[in-house]
């Protein structure tokens, strides 16, 4: 963190309000603990842990959102097993006061602690000071006032025999105004409303203010009923009722709908094909007939649905551009000017709206000349999800051409059994601090589905980060969020999940190492038996055994964390609560899984190409191969049943972490791929069988090949 951070010894407030905020303060000998806040505080001087009392009220101003904010914030606490009440007369041995700026509480405080609250702080800042017996928030608005709740919520420690809060003195305002998750509703998971509902509360907890749908075919328009599919759609009452909800939460919903690229969904329709660029493909062909009407009528049904100023156009790789219908006008153009010349067309139509539109930076910015034709009011998003990206290159043309820029990071869960979660952190690291020091006003962290298997559940180490990261000013610090995350959001004081994260870090990290990526979905999938399988073998071998280890060991230590949570919780009722978020480490656990069968389904099968060729040859010798068979397949523990059992576990985890976020459409097609790849191990258990049934019979041997089993495994010494 740039901003001052000072740890001051005392359990009292005496000196940290004495004295100017600004003032530097000694190291005490026994600096207080750190609270670990998440994000973590521009300006922060804290005191030790004071006791705090089950009994606590929470006073507010008079406004409907200030009130909504005290309710939410006593809920919270309820649910952390203390008993908040609400309103200036109730009674509590410690207060809680919601004070807007101007108020005489407010003032009094701020003049007493010589504190100030200075014009950056307004739209989104805020002030806490907290005593053993009381917390004073300060702010100027609404979003103000709930931000520094849910600051108090993190203060709050209930790990121990008594709940305990943080006192001392926070001054905090976020660096980037817009601070986003973008999240895709197309590729497969289309979460149910109430899970919506939930990650708005719990990107407000967190101090994000703007949450993106991605929509290319998953937004139900009367105007073009054909293309949702049933079930896998978001409904017109929907929309409003999410809409409505996150705005209590200072959540602003800023919808994406294609409207040049990413159209499959509905160009292979044949109602629509005739506005492809390609038959039944991916992109809209600028110029054709219809296609600016199609545009038209869903963004005017997008206008209706969504009050946001904002309104995001998508227009991101259009691979397709010049391949067909607009061929010979590219060929004489270029492409630059054919993409372009069709995004101002757009902009033009939708004008009217009055709103912001926001586009995908990653076409244009190849044509910068052409960039500075663009309206200035426009907003270029640019992405990049690499370890090491260049915002510098990617934010260039447009901070050139005078444009607003916002920047894109991702949490690399897509195409992968679980987010790489050390590419994540650097990635949201790079592009948030360049993105500040470029002058871009938001942040849209983005999760993407495009094999249909991602689970949000899984990506919230990320989402939480780039939280931090569009929040605190400049870089913010990996190891510091590496050591909140799972205090915070969990509520694990023992490191374990924290520890458990790093660990599967690091088997995404061997897994690079090997050059087989970092943990994709093709290689839970491949059969080891096929030439590309028998390629990746090689690769896997030398990092197999440390990387299940390391899935392992994440395994033990998130039970662990789990059993440590579950005896504080099951004592007396002394305000102790078990570890937030289950659903969470439910789907984690499934991940580190996922990634431990990889490295067993290689081992396996090396070992089972091993024991036939010591089958073959001993019945080659008229010795009975029974024991090495046996092993291969047999009605208890060999190798094809614990292939078998590891695709049928990891089918039934996987559905109850997909259940617990997603709708039903689209989980079939991911099953059938869990029930394929445990039929194939049966096949095989079942041929093994009958090879030894063929030996009882014949004293021979059907040919590996014959049964499904190469040879030999290359690289592998028989």
């Amino acid at each position: 963190m740039v901003a001052l951070r000072r740890i001051v010894a005392s359990c009292g407030l005496a000196a940290p309000l004495a004295a100017p905020l600004a003032a530097p303060l000694a190291w005490a000998q026994s600096p207080a603990p750190d609270p670990h806040l998440i994000p973590a505080p521009r300006e922060i001087s804290t005191g030790g842990l004071a006791t705090l009392p089950r009994s606590i009220v929470v006073v507010s101003g008079t406004s409907d959102e200030d009130r909504f904010t005290a309710r939410e914030l006593a809920d919270a606490l309820r649910g952390r097993g203390l008993k908040p009440a609400i309103g200036p007369t109730a009674t509590g041995r410690f207060r809680i006061t919601l004070a807007r700026l101007e108020s005489p509480v407010a003032q009094r405080a701020l003049k007493n602690s010589r504190l100030s609250f200075d014009d950056a702080m307004k739209p989104e800042g805020y002030v806490l000071i907290t005593t053993g017996d009381a917390t004073v928030a300060i702010a100027s608005t609404s979003a103000g006032i709930f931000y520094a709740a849910q600051t108090i919520k993190q203060l709050i420690r209930t790990d121990g025999p008594d709940a305990r809060i943080h006192t001392g003195v926070i001054r905090d305002w976020p660096a980037m105004r817009y601070r986003g998750l973008h999240d895709d509703l197309s590729r497969g998971p289309v979460p149910t409303l109430d899970y919506q509902k939930k990650q708005i509360r719990t990107f407000a907890a967190y101090k994000l203010n703007v949450y993106s749908p991605y929509f290319e075919h998953t937004l139900a328009y009367n105007s073009n009923p054909l293309i949702a599919p049933p079930g896998g759609a978001m409904t017109r009452e929907q929309v409003r009722e999410l809409v409505a909800y996150a705005r209590r939460y200072h959540v602003d919903v800023i919808p994406e709908q294609e409207a040049f690229g990413h159209l499959h969904h509905v160009l292979k329709y044949d109602l629509y094909d005739h506005l492809a660029e390609t038959p039944h493909g991916h992109v809209l062909a600028p110029g054709q007939p219809g296609s600016l009407d199609l545009i038209k009528q869903w963004f005017a049904e997008i206008d209706s649905l969504f009050p946001s100023k904002f309104v995001h156009l998508g227009a991101d790789e259009t691979f397709e551009l010049g391949l067909g219908r607009t061929r010979d006008r590219v060929q004489r153009d270029s492409l630059g000017p054919v993409y372009i010349d069709f995004l101002k067309q757009i902009e033009g139509a939708l004008r009217y709206t009055k709103k912001r539109f926001l586009f995908w930076g990653d076409i244009a910015q190849g044509s910068p000349a052409l960039v500075k034709s663009l309206p200035k009011d426009l907003i270029a998003v640019a992405w990049g999800y690499g370890a090491n990206p260049n915002p510098s290159r990617l934010l260039g043309t447009y901070v050139d051409a005078g444009m607003e820029t916002w920047v894109s990071p991702g949490v690399n869960g897509w195409n992968r059994v679980f987010p790489n979660n050390d590419v994540t952190l650097r990635n949201i690291q790079a592009m948030a601090r360049e993105g500040q020091r470029l002058g871009s006003t938001g942040l849209l962290n983005t999760s993407w589905d495009d094999d249909g298997e991602a689970l949000f559940n899984q990506q919230w180490y990320g989402v939480l980060f780039g939280a931090a990261a569009s929040w605190q000013n400049g870089e913010s610090p990996i190891e510091e969020f590496q050591r909140s995350y799972g205090l915070q959001f969990h509520g694990d004081a023992t490191g374990k999940i924290d520890q458990a994260q790093l660990k599967l870090s690091q088997a995404h990290a061997l897994l690079a190492s090997a050059g087989l990526g970092d943990g994709s979905n093709s290689l839970y999938w491949v059969d080891p038996y096929t030439s590309e399988g028998q390629f990746r073998a090689q690769r896997i071998r030398v990092v197999s055994r440390e990387m299940r280890v390391l899935a392992e060991s994440a395994l033990v230590l998130i039970a662990q964390a789990r059993e440590v949570a579950r005896v504080r919780s099951g004592g007396k009722a002394t305000g102790v609560s078990a570890l937030r978020e289950p659903d969470v480490l439910d789907a984690t656990e499934a991940g580190a899984r996922r990634l431990d069968f990889i490295g067993m389904k290689f081992q396996l099968a090396d070992e089972i190409v091993r024991l036939y060729a010591a089958a073959t040859d001993s019945a080659a010798k008229g010795a009975s191969p029974g024991h090495d068979l046996g092993e291969i397949a047999s009605s208890i523990n060999s190798r094809t049943q614990d292939l078998r059992d590891g695709y049928v576990l990891g089918r039934e985890l996987y559905e109850k972490s997909w259940r617990a976020e997603n709708r039903p459409y689209w989980l079939m097609n991911v099953l059938n791929r869990y029930d394929l790849a445990a039929q194939l191990w049966i096949q095989r258990l079942d041929k093994v069988n009958q090879a030894r049934a063929q030996w009882a019979r014949t004293r021979t041997l059907p040919a590996p090949e014959e049964i499904g089993i190469p040879r030999a495994m290359p690289g592998v010494v028989p």
